[in-house]
């Protein structure tokens, strides 16, 4: 027993030297990390196809590869640079992919090995997207066409060639939605084209004015082909004014060609059409209510045959986030944010009470089958660690990483695991934080406080990976990192969603400052040395608190809401502030003036970083300027940092490493210096 004991102790030691000689986890090794996405199952079950994103600091880029690894398991091959979305015939034999190799997007093929590259389309107006029918025999893929043009790629060339000719810059505008995200909507339009596998001539299946699919940031893919290969099912906006309707439903078209019909007719969005297997069904995930883009995601099943509609998780408080069919159409399988997590769940599609298929304290996603239903293949992250793809049995069991790709990077730093905190928020609610520490953590030391505020509003912090707010970078530099949930965030029940409606700095703000006070007496934090940053609505949030508290040593405000009203009248995603504030400002002055943060400008008094992007159409970048200007003429201490070539997301690695450089010093100045 003593000789156990003994060696017990040394290897605890042991441990702890091998920790200890382990660097902290810093901007350049986030930038290392393999960014795993996209994977694909092979028709013979036999292998996953996926796509990896590295970073290229030195010339600024973020290529892409795609790479197999054998379901049971093995090293992975890389069998193709600068290509993504990789997509397998229904033989396993070949590779559909998408690749700017020749100088534009454009559709390829290869053998499984990689072998024999070979482009498939060449198009003036590019294409992407693709899916690849069932019988082998046709392609589907998105191009941004001249809705006149359609897929005569003549006309597009002849049209894109006149644009680049002319010698004016000017843009008469005649409608709303010209912008999006980060890029001017000009005369082309999404639509989506088929063309034989073997090459030929594309057709337009989805003429005219709208964009198919519609402009979106994530969620499930929002177009399919059925498994006879006979139709297409995809998703649409028809409203009159798209900018302020989320009113998107499904639409089916023959993939011959031909009239479109529109097959559901809910007032709020119907999206991301998956066929079941055996062709009788359509799934798809809906929210109810018109023009709330954060309602619950439920889902449904269309039976094809009758046109009944069954929702599957009316009595689930909680969003689908995704979902895929069993081999045999029996079954959906889908994703639930839960409290942080993410789990796979499944219910029959005749409906019932969903069991857990799998679950733990990770956020699990893209759940996919072998044909013979006898295993799953899915992601899995966490806060501590980034995706990887994982492979378990049908039955249950534990899941076995098919990728390793950043072991090596992730050995020799320092991550911490998350932690949980609850304390209780404004009216007696549950809220719920995320703690990270410090490597080399020192429980008799005082350390300072660093509070994200994530974005959204209706969005959550959790077990999952992040590279534009990595809390591990940020623990590395020092700070114990908080990130509260309060009301307004996902995961929690709907009711807890809609709380932030129109009262954007009121019980949210109580919320977050509950988490300060119970941050505040922990035994190993410095209530002197707190500090507070947020982007996108996390920036309003930043926004708001210069005004009511002085609290915070110092504050970052990326991407923030200053002006309710000129925010208003300048995003282009008008849905946005009608559903928030129950109109716009000359319909509900008094909740935009009561809850807008530059009515509080005279307050400010918080050193405060503001960090921008020009392109920026979400939160046009004149707010970030607004901000700063109060701040100067004030002279409250504060920087303003803009990128010029970004958008509401920083997505350059040169511009992302000033980025975490610049705020990691900022907040420095005000609690180490």
């Amino acid at each position: 027993m003593r000789v156990t004991v003994r060696r017990a102790c040394v290897w605890l030691i042991f441990a702890s030297v091998l920790a200890a000689q382990k660097k902290p986890f810093d901007v350049n090794a986030l930038l290392r990390l393999s960014r795993i996405s996209d994977p694909q199952i092979s028709p013979d079950g036999r292998s996953v196809a996926f796509t990896v994103q590295t970073i290229d600091v030195e010339n600024n880029r973020r290529p892409q590869q795609i790479y197999v690894v054998s379901v049971t398991g093995g090293s992975p091959r890389k069998i193709a640079d600068d290509a993504s979305r990789a997509r397998w015939s229904p033989d396993s034999r070949h590779i559909f992919f998408v690749s700017a190799r020749s100088g534009s997007s454009q559709i390829w093929t290869m053998d499984a090995d990689g072998a024999n590259p070979k482009q498939v389309t060449n198009l003036a107006s590019e294409a992407g997207g693709v899916l690849v029918s069932a019988d082998g025999k046709l392609l589907l893929f998105t191009s941004d066409v001249y809705p006149e043009c359609g897929a005569d790629d003549a006309c597009n060339k002849q049209k894109l060639d006149q644009e680049k000719a002319s010698k004016t810059s000017a843009r008469l505008i005649d409608s709303l939605f010209y912008r999006r995200w980060n890029k001017w909507q000009g005369a082309r339009r999404s639509h989506l084209l088929a063309m034989p596998a073997a090459g030929g001539a594309a057709k337009d299946l989805t003429p005219g004015k709208r964009d198919v699919p519609p402009f979106s940031l994530g969620g499930p893919e929002d177009y399919a082909i059925s498994p006879d290969s006979s139709e297409v099912c995809y998703t649409m906006i028809s409203d009159d004014i798209e900018a302020i309707s989320t009113n998107s439903d499904l639409y089916a078209v023959p993939t011959a060609g031909g009239a479109s019909r529109r097959i559901t007719v809910n007032p709020g969005a119907d999206s991301g059409p998956q066929y079941s297997p055996d062709g009788k069904f359509i799934a798809f995930r809906s929210q109810l209510r018109a023009g709330y883009e954060s309602d619950r995601w439920r889902l449904m099943v269309l039976e094809r045959a009758t046109g009944k509609l069954t929702n599957l998780t009316e009595s689930m408080d909680r969003w689908v986030s995704g979902f895929t069919w069993s081999p045999d159409s029996a079954r959906l399988f889908f994703t639930v944010e839960d409290r942080g997590r993410q789990s796979i769940q499944y219910l029959p599609v005749t409906g019932g009470g969903a069991r857990v298929a799998l679950s733990g304290d990770s956020h699990l996603d893209d759940p996919q089958f072998t044909p013979d239903g006898k295993a799953m293949v899915y992601t899995e992250q966490s806060g501590s660690r980034p995706v990887e793809i994982f492979r378990v049995a049908s039955t249950g069991g534990v899941g076995t990483a098919l990728t390793h790709l950043n072991d090596a990077v992730l050995e020799e730093r320092q991550l911490t695991a998350l932690e949980e905190l609850w304390v209780d928020g404004a009216e007696g609610a549950k809220v719920q934080a995320f703690v990270v520490k410090p490597p080399e953590f020192d429980a008799a030391k005082k350390y300072p406080v660093l509070m994200l505020l994530h974005g959204g509003p209706q969005g959550a912090w959790g077990e999952s990976w992040t590279y534009r707010w990595n809390a591990q970078v940020f623990a590395a530099a020092g700070y114990v990192v908080v990130m509260p949930n309060p009301r307004g965030s996902t995961g929690y029940g709907q009711k807890f969603v809609d709380e932030i409606n129109s009262d954007w700095g009121g019980r949210v703000y109580d919320d977050v400052m509950a988490v300060c006070d119970a941050v505040a007496k922990l035994p190993y934090t410095d209530s002197t040395r707190m500090v507070a940053a947020g982007g996108s609505y996390g920036g309003y949030l930043v926004n708001w608190i210069l005004g009511h508290t002085q609290r915070f040593k110092a504050l970052v405000s990326h991407a923030g809401v200053y002006d309710l009203r000129s925010e208003a009248g300048a995003t282009e995603e008008l849905w946005f502030p009608i559903w928030e504030f129950g109109g716009m400002p000359w319909d509900n002055p008094e909740t935009y003036t009561r809850w807008s943060p530059s009515q509080f400008a005279k307050e400010f008094k918080t050193p405060t970083l503001v960090i921008h992007g020009e392109q920026d159409f979400r939160v046009p970048y004149g707010q970030g300027l607004q901000l700063f200007t109060a701040l100067q003429l004030q002279k409250v201490p504060s920087r303003l940092l803009l990128f010029p070539d970004e958008g509401h997301w920083i997505q350059k690695p040169q511009n992302a490493l000033v980025w975490y450089r610049t705020f990691i010093e900022w907040i420095d100045t005000w609690t180490k210096k």
